[in-house]
């Protein structure tokens, strides 16, 4: 996984400084055949880097998303986007000046993932395909027909929700739409398989490995992301029936396309259409959401991570040093990872929960050290001194031995409670919308990448800056 991430990284940073490819002429291919000598941007966990990773002849270009393989042959990394036919509309190829080269020969049967045992949701699914007249459905999304009357009554508000994950956010499979809403030919699909069996419809977007993680874990139903059946994937997931046929697409940069949106356009598109820009402020409030509890959480745990750490019982001390190496030894991510999709796998505790769990768990140890650290930088002689004066040891604590050891562990905690923000970023990884999701989001959609992350950016230097601003201020006050 280690190279996607690179992969990806590089693919931004290139997009954000304007590198371009050179003037070249567009690449003429017609057939698989051609592909020799080429380099290939792919998703990472796609049928196409499992197929042409078997070839000697090309090289692979992996990203994390559709988005950064598109960006890898706009900038020149790569050669070709393979993917399926319907990622990029006629209209984004404009904008992207990129064309289908062409089409190949294969035709894969394109079904949804449901969790292997799950036969009764299966065979409801398979049944709902079977009867419901899709061919409009179709039509509308792929062939730009008219749209299909939306199915009617009421649902039960009690009704445990179909919870379904997206895996992409691309026109006219699956994207974010006005107001936040899932649109497109798979959300539509499975909206109306919900409303037939009288529940709620939930979709939530997720990495295609997490996601399958998720499903196997009991935290979907459904996994949908224009998936084709294989029998590599039948081993790990079950399908429902195929919904649809398609082909793979074999998309190249356009040399004679000359569009070039201005910097308004390019606000306007990553901000204002859609009102894109209320995902950010949607996972702007959950990010401060997450890492103000997790403060206030972690503080509170560190506190008797301190006293453990201060205790005369062997025992206790032993229990805070094992706890302090154990956050230490492992990655945040991995730990988030596990609390989310082993320990709390069937609980029904939100993930947003999980999140500030795991964090308030990481931040402890460190608020823990920190806060023994302090107290032990005050001379003995102080609280002797308190003693000798009469006071008891509760206020020669609070009173003599606290002022002075904050003055000394406060400007360690607040670089903590920075470096907490800033891990918030990964929470993504567990169907979180914070502001670095909504980023991605956006930019899958818009397939620019330095707006969103501009912004991304600006945001957290600001929510960082704020807050040291706050601590700092509580610091001179003391």
């Amino acid at each position: 996984m280690k190279h996607v991430y690179i992969a990806a990284a590089l693919v931004m940073l290139l997009s954000v400084t304007g590198c371009s490819g050179g003037k070249k002429k567009t690449l003429d291919i017609r057939s698989e055949q051609d592909l020799s000598g080429l380099t290939l941007a792919v998703s990472n966990g796609s049928y196409y880097q499992s197929k042409y990773s078997k070839r000697d002849d090309v090289k692979l270009f992996v990203t994390s998303t559709d988005a950064d393989a598109v960006q890898a042959v706009r900038q020149g990394l790569a050669d070709v986007y393979v993917s399926d036919e319907v990622m990029l509309t006629r209209e984004d190829q404009a904008r992207l000046g990129m064309k289908i080269a062409f089409r190949g020969d294969e035709a894969f049967d394109v079904a949804f993932s449901i969790r292997k045992g799950n036969e009764s949701l299966r065979t409801q699914l398979n049944s709902f395909l079977a009867n419901e007249p899709l061919e409009g459905i179709i039509d509308h999304w792929v062939n730009e027909g008219p749209a299909v009357e939306e199915p009617a009554g009421d649902i039960p508000a009690d009704a445990a929700p179909l919870r379904c994950i997206c895996c992409m956010n691309l026109s006219p499979i699956s994207f974010v739409g006005e107001g936040g809403q899932w649109m497109g030919l798979e959300p539509d699909i499975l909206r109306r398989f919900a409303h037939s069996m009288g529940r709620p419809f939930e979709m939530k977007y997720q990495d295609f490995s997490s996601a399958i993680i998720a499903l196997q874990a009991g935290q979907a139903d459904i996994v949908s992301a224009c998936l084709f059946v294989t029998e590599e994937r039948q081993k790990s997931v079950d399908f429902s029936n195929p919904y649809y046929k398609c082909r793979p697409g074999y998309f190249v940069v356009d040399r004679d396309n000359k569009t070039h949106l201005s910097l308004g356009e390019r606000l306007k598109m990553n901000l204002v259409t859609e009102n894109r820009w209320k995902l950010i402020t949607d996972g702007l409030l959950e990010t401060l959401k997450i890492t103000l509890l997790s403060i206030l959480l972690g503080t509170a745990l560190g506190m008797g991570i301190c006293a453990c750490k201060r205790s005369r019982r062997k025992w206790l001390r032993g229990f805070a040093d094992a706890y302090g190496a154990f956050i230490n030894g492992i990655p945040t991510l991995v730990f988030l990872l596990i609390m989310f999709y082993v320990i709390f796998a069937n609980t029904g505790i939100s993930a947003s929960l999980v999140a500030i769990i795991t964090f308030a768990l990481c931040f402890a140890s460190s608020s823990g050290s920190i806060f023994s650290s302090a107290i032990s930088s005050v001379p003995s002689g102080q609280t002797e001194a308190g003693l000798a004066l009469g006071f008891t040891p509760f206020k020669t604590f609070t009173g003599v031995v606290f002022p002075q050891a904050l003055k000394h562990g406060l400007p360690l905690y607040a670089s903590e409670c920075v470096a907490l923000l800033k891990s918030t970023s990964i929470v993504g990884y567990i169907a979180i919308q914070d502001v670095t999701r909504a980023s991605d989001l956006i930019r899958s959609r818009t397939f620019d990448a330095l707006i969103p992350l501009v912004i991304v950016t600006i945001l957290y230097f600001v929510l960082a800056w704020l807050l040291r601003k706050l601590l700092n201020l509580i610091l001179i006050k003391k």
